[in-house]
């Protein structure tokens, strides 16, 4: 569900922390911040699918920085009541509107903030697309997708 989706990103609230193993987003966002903050290097950060318990706790203040930054954001959602997969409304409105607002190997139209944190990520299309994406920066938008997106705005 969405809620156990943002759920995921943001973290936990009471004792600060999360999984950016379960998170690509996470992930993306604690690693720019330990290339921007240098306290923060954690080696073993991105490394496995899983970790222990000491592994977990030495991740925690890099954990709760993250949760801190990403629960900053603003977000807005559309709902979309389809099955998820390939061949999905959502899948087809996070694809187009990811490749609609990329500014990867382009002219900039709207680029990001001059301190924008994704400029630290170790990631190429983080860096230069403008979005905390690697997925999907790289294509072109469907020309039907703005229709189709006012389509499900007009139906909220």
């Amino acid at each position: 569900t969405l809620r156990q989706r943002l759920s995921a990103h943001h973290g936990r609230v009471r004792v600060p922390g999360g999984n950016h193993r379960g998170s690509i987003f996470r992930l993306l966002v604690g690693d720019a911040l330990r290339r921007h903050t240098p306290d923060f290097e954690i080696e073993t950060w991105g490394v496995g699918a899983s970790a222990d318990r000491s592994t977990r706790e030495r991740e925690n203040p890099l954990e709760a920085k993250v949760s801190a930054q990403i629960g900053a954001m603003s977000i807005v959602w559309l709902k979309i009541d389809d099955a998820p997969g390939q061949g999905s409304k959502r899948g087809f409105i996070e694809r187009n509107s990811i490749a609609m607002l990329s500014n990867w190997q382009r002219p900039m139209i709207d680029p990001p903030s001059e301190g924008w944190l994704g400029g630290y990520s170790s990631r190429e299309r983080v860096q230069h697309s403008g979005l905390w994406n690697n997925r999907h920066v790289d294509e072109r938008y469907d020309a039907d997708f703005l229709k189709t997106l006012f389509r499900l705005i007009k139906q909220q």
